[in-house]
Parts: C-alpha cells; structure tokens; sequence
C-alpha cells in the first residue's frame, strides 16, 4: 500500500458488517471505494505537481480542515435561521444547544450579523421579526428563549 491508500483508508473507511444494512451494505462500500479512488487521485496529482507543497498528509489534514470549517459555517448558518426566521418563534436555545453540541450560551453568540445575512440571501427574505440587515446594524444575537 502506498500512503495515498493509506490516507483514503483512513479519511474513508469502510463500514463493519452490520453498521449498515445488509441490502445497501455492497453499494455504501463501492461508494466508499469511489470516495477512496477521488482522494488517492487529488492528492496523487498535487503531489505530482510539487510534492514539497502538497506533501500528501498534510495535504489531506489540510483538506480535513476546510470540510471542518464548512460544517461549522453551516452549524452558524442553521442556528442562525433557528433563531432568526422559523415562525412561529424561534428554537430554544436548549434544544439548539443540544443539536449542536454546544452550551446555551455558545449558542447565544454562535452566529452574528454575516450569517443573518447569509441566512436572507439564502432564503430570499428577511429574519421572522422583518428586520433587514446591513453592514452599520450588527445582528442582534442575545435574543431571549
């Protein structure tokens, strides 16, 4: 094995019989293999490139990295439209807390006024209380439960 499979082994790894259900066990495993050959070939080509650059592991924590920063960017926006714009109230800060892992308080100051604005951008619409946002009226986040 090279340290590019070893890498797609550990960023992908294949389910134990039983983890998933038997009639959809071959194709969870060819999708695995095809997530596996997607990151052998990225890293492989980066490397090819300039192998000093693109060391592949630390290519791959890297990459690791960004997908992590997304998933909490998202985590932000999603808390964002909990409190903001579902009607007829917004989420209590418990159960978004719960969700996400976080304490009340982390989620009182989880998203700020970018997210909002995401958040409006996404949906088309302003937050549930109608306000719009802009760049001289930061988010107000310390909303009660």
């Amino acid at each position: 094995m090279s340290v590019f499979s070893d890498i797609a082994a550990i960023c992908h790894p294949m389910p134990a019989p039983g983890e998933v259900p038997d009639d959809v066990y071959s194709d969870v495993c060819d999708s695995i293999h095809a997530q596996r050959e997607e990151i052998i070939g990225a890293l492989e080509a980066a490397a090819d490139a300039d192998y000093q650059e693109n060391e592949p592991l630390l290519s791959a924590i890297g990459m690791a990295r960004v997908r992590k920063e997304q998933a909490e960017s998202e985590i932000r926006r999603l808390i964002a439209y909990g409190r903001e714009f579902t009607r007829p109230r917004p989420y209590k800060l418990a159960d978004l807390a719960s969700a996400s892992g976080m304490s009340v308080s982390g989620i009182r100051t989880a998203y700020g006024h970018d997210e909002v604005a995401n958040v409006e951008k996404a949906l088309g619409r302003a937050t549930r209380n109608g306000r719009a946002t802009s760049a001289d009226d930061p988010a107000d986040t310390g909303s009660a439960s």
